[in-house]
């Protein structure tokens, strides 16, 4: 079968990124975005969903870290969408209920081709040390936009915010990865309009 891989390159006033994707890797990852914890995050993302994952990206952290978070969430859509091409033959849907320690999470995702966040998680800290806790909506939010994607993420139960976020890392990892897996019920596009 083909490899679906796909590489992405953004470069803004504010952002300079390039990406490298293969959907269908063992969990590699190399990624250097300046701030700590998403780094952690996508290397998680990228483990958790069997994807490989390098990641290079350079942002006007100084002012803060809103556009290169959001910016990282754009490029990742886009190598996704390019990544799952036609979706011939893929399952389309994902979910997952995934526990981190107290913290309990819902994901589940579409490759519908609709772009929709549902973003049901309250974090009680502001901040895990210098990371904005509010980012991971508007990193989400880019993600669907620019992959197509369907995604409700709900949080169940749960007090540590970086455990919550791992969660929700994790949960949407794993969805991804379920609904992007080839062996769905058509080797066509599974969507009786024929297109997604």
């Amino acid at each position: 079968m083909k490899p679906r891989r796909a590489e992405v390159a953004r470069k803004t006033r504010e952002t300079d990124i390039r990406l490298a994707l293969a959907l269908d890797g063992t969990g590699k990852a190399r990624v250097n975005t300046g701030i700590g914890f998403l780094d952690h995050m996508l290397e998680l993302l990228a483990a958790h969903g069997g994807m490989d994952l390098f990641l290079a990206a350079k942002g006007d952290l100084r002012v803060d870290a809103h556009h290169t978070v959001e910016d990282i969430g754009i490029c990742l859509g886009e190598a996704i969408r390019k990544a799952l091409g036609r979706k011939e033959g893929i399952v389309r849907y994902g979910f997952c209920t995934l526990p981190m320690d107290e913290a309990l999470v819902s994901v589940a995702l579409d490759v519908s081709g609709r772009p929709h966040l549902s973003y049901q998680v309250k974090v009680g800290r502001r901040k895990i040390d210098s990371f904005d806790t509010q980012l991971v909506e508007e990193f989400f939010r880019a993600l669907v936009n620019h992959a197509g994607l369907t995604l409700h993420i709900g949080l169940i139960s749960g007090r540590n915010a970086h455990h919550i976020i791992e969660a929700v890392f994790k949960g949407v990892a794993r969805s991804l990865a379920a609904a992007a897996a080839r062996g769905g019920a058509s080797k066509g596009v599974p969507s009786t309009k024929g297109t997604l």
